[in-house]
């Protein structure tokens, strides 16, 4: 049975934890209200781009002038994987549940006799993929210095897949991340970035005839790169609304589990000290009788 004085070093721990976990969740109470508001204030925009995009690729289908970038390769062997998750931790299951997504697609596509590569985006989506996919990663983009996702990022990483791309290391490439619906929800998700895929919805959208100059194709080779950028920095501004909200939640979590956890440290240590008291007294009182 626990001391007096060890029962009351774990309170005073539990107590300063209690402290930190508080902090954290207002810390991302606070965050959270910005990458909400950037995550919403991109969703029209993304929207309506691939809406106009939608029309594009119908008007040219799958001809021989079709831009690589919607066409592909001819072929689907390759597979290139990029997971973004966060770079901290602290945030319940977001990051394990984009990692668990991520690597039971990779699992399928090798079961279908697929190549598979990973680029990771976020240093826990690494840790997590390094053990049992580290040979198939080629590359890591490191966000440490990044506090709040700008275009330019989502641009220079854009810039990185679409060399790849042109390169000819892989045929079909996907984008993991996480995205926000509220504070206790984010909905891990997969989206093919490359060749590009567009709802029979944003296509039904775009059902209005119109007349492009230049032509449908040159405007597709020059938008499609963009387009390419524009879903990795929505994906980006998703996941940090997503992790913020997961970071809030756990820490309420943990706040809360450490005051349950205080007040029954705190009965044990009372009960303790009252048997403590009792002993005394009888001791006194034998002592008392014996004289």
């Amino acid at each position: 049975m626990p001391s007096l004085k060890d029962l009351k070093n774990r309170i005073e721990s539990v107590r300063s934890t209690r402290k930190i976990t508080k902090a954290m969740q207002m810390v991302s109470a606070a965050k959270l209200r910005r990458a909400q508001e950037s995550a919403e204030a991109a969703r029209p925009y993304a929207e309506r781009f691939n809406a106009v995009m939608a029309g594009l690729a119908a008007s040219v289908g799958n001809s021989d002038s079709a831009p690589k970038l919607l066409s592909g390769t001819g072929s689907d062997q390759v597979h290139l994987l990029v997971v973004m998750t966060a770079e901290r931790g602290l945030c319940g299951g977001f990051n394990s549940n984009i990692a668990k997504l991520a690597r039971q697609r990779a699992e399928t596509l090798r079961l279908n006799g697929k190549t598979v590569k990973i680029l990771t985006v976020g240093k826990k989506g690494r840790d997590a993929l390094k053990r049992d996919y580290g040979k198939l990663s080629i590359g890591h983009v490191d966000m440490t210095e990044v506090k709040r996702p700008a275009y330019s990022d989502a641009r220079a990483i854009a810039k990185g897949i679409l060399e790849r791309f042109d390169a000819g290391e892989f045929d079909v490439a996907t984008i993991f991340y996480s995205e926000f619906v509220n504070v206790v929800t984010q909905v891990p998700t997969a989206q093919q970035i490359i060749p590009a895929t567009f709802e029979a919805g944003e296509q039904a959208g775009a059902s209005t005839v119109y007349d492009y100059e230049p032509d449908e194709e040159a405007i597709l080779t020059e938008l499609l790169p963009r387009g390419v950028a524009t879903q990795i920095f929505s994906a980006l501004l998703e996941n940090g609304a997503s992790e913020q909200g997961a970071r809030m939640s756990a820490m309420d979590n943990a706040t809360r589990n450490a005051g349950e956890m205080i007040d029954k440290l705190t009965i044990q240590f009372n009960r303790s000290r009252q048997a403590v008291i009792t002993n005394e007294l009888i001791e006194i009182i034998s002592g008392a009788e014996a004289l």
